[in-house]
C-alpha cells in the first residue's frame, strides 16, 4: 500500500560503501539545490560498512526531505530501489546514483516534460560523461528509443530517469535476482518496452555520468554472461535475434575479454566531443537558455 500524502516527485538512491566522501556530497548536494524543490529524496543504506554509513547519516542530517532507510545486510541495487520505491509518495520518482551529479534545472525538465506528455512513461536525458579529471565526453541518447536501440546497450542512462510512479503500482519494481545485477535498467526498460510502454530522451545535457577506468573494473565476467542471458531472452521476444541481433547477445562476453584500460579507451573514443564542443565546459546559461527559446518542452 502506497503511503498517502503524495509529494510531486520522490528521488530514489541506493548506496552501498560509497568511500569518496567529496563525491557522495556533490551527488546529494545536486539534489538538494534542484530548481524544483517539491521532492523527497530517499536513500537506501544497502549495508554499508560504519564508516561509509556515517557518511550517509551525516548528509542525512542537512535536509528534512531526505529519509534514509536500510538494513545491515546487502542485498543488491534492485532490492534498493524497490524499498525506496514501497516508501515513496511522489507521483513521479527519479533515479539518482551516489556519485553523479544532477545539473540544477533536472527535475524541473523532466517534472514538465511529464506532466505536458502522457503518452511516456518515463523520459531520461543526454549526459555529460565526467571524471576526476573533469567532463571529457557525453552520450548523447536516442529521443525515442524504438525495439533496435535496445540491441547495443540500454536506450536510457538509467540514474538520469524519471518515472511515474504508477508504472510500479502495475507492474512490478527491479527483479531482483542474481542474473540481472549490474543490468537492472536493462532488464526493467525492455520488459515495460515490451509491455506497451514508451520512454523518452530529452535532448539535453541535464546529468553528468561518472565514467572513468574503475566503472569497467566492477563489472565481473560473470555479470556479463548473465547479460547476455538476459539480452537473448529479451531480443527473442522482441524478434531481434536475427539477422543480427544474436551478434549483440555477444557483446558483453566478448567486451569482458578485453582488458579494463582497453575498454575504457574504446568507449572514450566512442564517447568523445567532437569540435562542436571546442574544448569548453558547458555553462548552466546554456542550458537556461535553450529552455527560454525553442525547447520542445
Amino acid at each position: 500500500m502506497k503511503p498517502e500524502n503524495k509529494v510531486k516527485v520522490s528521488v530514489i538512491m541506493g548506496v552501498y560503501n560509497q568511500w569518496d566522501r567529496d563525491a557522495l556530497r556533490a551527488a546529494v548536494m545536486s539534489i538538494l539545490d534542484q530548481t524544483f524543490q517539491e521532492f523527497e529524496f530517499i536513500i537506501y543504506d544497502d549495508g554499508s560498512a560504519p564508516e561509509a554509513a556515517g557518511y550517509l547519516r551525516e548528509l542525512a542530517s542537512l535536509d528534512p526531505r531526505i529519509l534514509l532507510i536500510g538494513r545491515e545486510e546487502n542485498h543488491g541495487l534492485a532490492f534498493s530501489l524497490n524499498a525506496c520505491i514501497a516508501r515513496s509518495r511522489g507521483v513521479y520518482i527519479a533515479r539518482m546514483d551516489a556519485d553523479d551529479i544532477s545539473m540544477p534545472e533536472r527535475l524541473a525538465v523532466q517534472y514538465r516534460f511529464l506532466e505536458k506528455h502522457p503518452e511516456y512513461a518515463w523520459c531520461g536525458c543526454n549526459a555529460e560523461l565526467f571524471d576526476e579529471n573533469g567532463v571529457w565526453g557525453s552520450r548523447i541518447m536516442p529521443r525515442i528509443p524504438s525495439d533496435k536501440d535496445y540491441l547495443p546497450f540500454s536506450p536510457y542512462v538509467h540514474p538520469s530517469v524519471m518515472y511515474r510512479s504508477s508504472l510500479f503500482e502495475k507492474n512490478g519494481g527491479y527483479q531482483v535476482s542474481p542474473e540481472t545485477l549490474r543490468c537492472e535498467d536493462y532488464e526493467i526498460f525492455m520488459r515495460l518496452h515490451r509491455a506497451g510502454y514508451q520512454g523518452y530522451n530529452i535532448q539535453m545535457p541535464l546529468f553528468r555520468y561518472r565514467e572513468d577506468q574503475a566503472s569497467f573494473l566492477k563489472r565481473k565476467f560473470c555479470y556479463r554472461v548473465n547479460e547476455a542471458k538476459l539480452r537473448y531472452r529479451n531480443f527473442r521476444a522482441m524478434h531481434l535475434l536475427f539477422p543480427f541481433g544474436w551478434l549483440y547477445v555477444l557483446r558483453p562476453v566478448l567486451a569482458g575479454l578485453l582488458p579494463a584500460a582497453a575498454l575504457a579507451g574504446i568507449k572514450r573514443r566512442q564517447s568523445a566531443y567532437g569540435e562542436e564542443r571546442d574544448g569548453r565546459e558547458p555553462e548552466i546559461t546554456v542550458l537556461q537558455t535553450h529552455l527560454a527559446e525553442k525547447s520542445p518542452l
